[in-house]
């Protein structure tokens, strides 16, 4: 255990202190002016981590946190929301300034931005599981550490998730299954309240469950025991229909448990509202998903770049049904990695981009360099990496706009969005 006193939480959610022997400590359940008692759980030759056991003196930010869990997957819990949110706006400012960028960050405040629930907005989440003397449970692993908590849900889930979650766990202790037959349970529901879920178990057969009425559809997968825990094998079995829908923006846009969709719609949705309206003509969107942006976006025609088959798949399927409404004239999925196909980043359309956390690939950054489309729209996960990539792009382009959303209320997740303009280029106006 080592006294810290805390100076300001980082990107990542850490606060960040000093160790009597001069190396930086990031602290989880710690905030800025907090002196505390920290219990070290990873030490490295110039920085340390840890975990606050003790606040000697504690912030007047700081609250009861809901759940006793709430370091699992919630670790901001502990502060007032608008704590949160300012602190939140802090990290992106603080990100910008180190990559040398000024483009005004605001602070979360705006009612077009604030999510309207700080918890139960989540429509996906993610179970372990952990068998005792008292048979078979969910559960969540403990941060800093290599055990698990036993848990009945997460604050975050929307109610249908956790329902969903529960009915296949009565199944498996009403058929006296193993947990280390198990490793993962991913469940889904959609606005309604329609729930799928896919279980990931270790043998190469298993028993044969029954659809609960609370789930509309079922996947059981095998999963490699040496792969990561939600990554499947093989399909063994599937029950009922695992396709999910949601409305944004006045359109229906068809997922399932194994496709990627945004967790929190309705921020998701002011997002897309936000982007619409930027957008100048017919869009090229590049890691794509199931398409909810460009054809949320298109007027006639729009390419949709998704490298993951179940994503590509629901693509297809929305584009579909959009072509045939006449919300879209003309559509189609290319099924790749972004920098392979750098060929539809062209210099007469803009460019649509919402990447995984480790931001945009080198190459399309250098092909937006080379061909420059007239807009950039980059809707970011990472503000970390978001930044790295604007720098490398202010030369050609200004930005036209920028917001920072709390999609994730709780967590110290952070979600960004930068509209950049070519600099030059005539704005056309929709």
């Amino acid at each position: 255990m080592e006294e810290v006193t805390v100076e300001k939480l980082v990107h990542g959610g850490q606060g960040l202190g000093q160790l009597p022997d001069g190396r930086k400590v990031f602290v989880w359940n710690a905030l800025p002016g907090e002196k505390v008692q920290v219990r070290l759980i990873k030490q490295k030759h110039s920085y340390a981590e840890g975990i606050a056991e003790e606040i000697i003196t504690a912030s007047p930010d700081r609250i009861n946190p809901l759940e006793d869990n709430y370091l699992a997957t919630s670790p901001w819990q502990m502060m007032t929301f608008a704590a949160e949110n300012l602190h939140k706006s802090s990290i992106v400012r603080e990100l910008f300034s180190q990559a040398h960028l000024d483009c005004g960050v605001p602070d979360i405040h705006d009612d077009s931005i604030l999510t309207p629930d700080e918890f139960h907005y989540r429509n996906k989440m993610e179970y372990s599981f952990w068998g005792d003397d008292d048979g078979l449970h969910l559960a969540l692993h403990q941060r800093g550490s290599h055990g698990k908590q036993i848990v009945m849900g997460s604050a975050l889930a929307l109610p249908a998730v956790d329902q969903a979650a529960r009915a296949v766990l009565e199944q498996l202790q009403s058929r006296a299954v193993r947990a280390g037959d198990l490793k993962t349970i991913v469940v889904r529901c959609d606005q309604d309240g329609n729930a799928a879920a896919a279980l990931f178990v270790k043998p190469n057969a298993f028993p044969r469950l029954v659809l609960p009425s609370q789930l509309k559809g079922l996947r059981v997968y095998h999963s490699n025991p040496k792969s990561p825990a939600s990554v499947a094998t093989k399909l063994l079995y599937e029950l009922g229909d695992c396709r999910l829908q949601d409305t944004l923006l006045g359109q229906t846009f068809h997922y399932d448990v194994d496709s990627f969709f945004q967790v929190n719609l309705p921020v998701y949705e002011r997002v897309l509202d936000r982007i619409r309206a930027a957008c100048e003509g017919d869009p090229v969107d590049m890691y794509a998903g199931v398409g909810s942006i460009g054809l949320s976006v298109a007027k006639r025609c729009v390419e949709l770049i998704e490298l993951d088959p179940a994503s590509a798949a629901m693509a297809r399927q929305n584009i579909s049904y959009m072509v045939a409404s006449g919300s879209v004239l003309d559509a189609r999925v290319v099924e790749a990695s972004s920098e392979k196909v750098l060929e539809y980043i062209v210099r007469d359309r803009p460019l649509i981009v919402d990447p995984p956390r480790a931001g945009l690939h080198a190459k399309v950054v250098e092909r937006c360099l080379e061909v420059k489309p007239p807009q950039i729209i980059y809707l970011s996960c990472n503000p970390a990496t978001q930044a790295r990539d604007l720098a490398l792009l202010q030369g050609s382009y200004d930005l036209a706009d920028f917001a920072v959303y709390n999609f994730f209320p709780r967590t110290p997740h952070i979600e960004t969005l930068a509209v950049l303009r070519l600099r030059g280029a005539i704005h056309s106006g929709r």
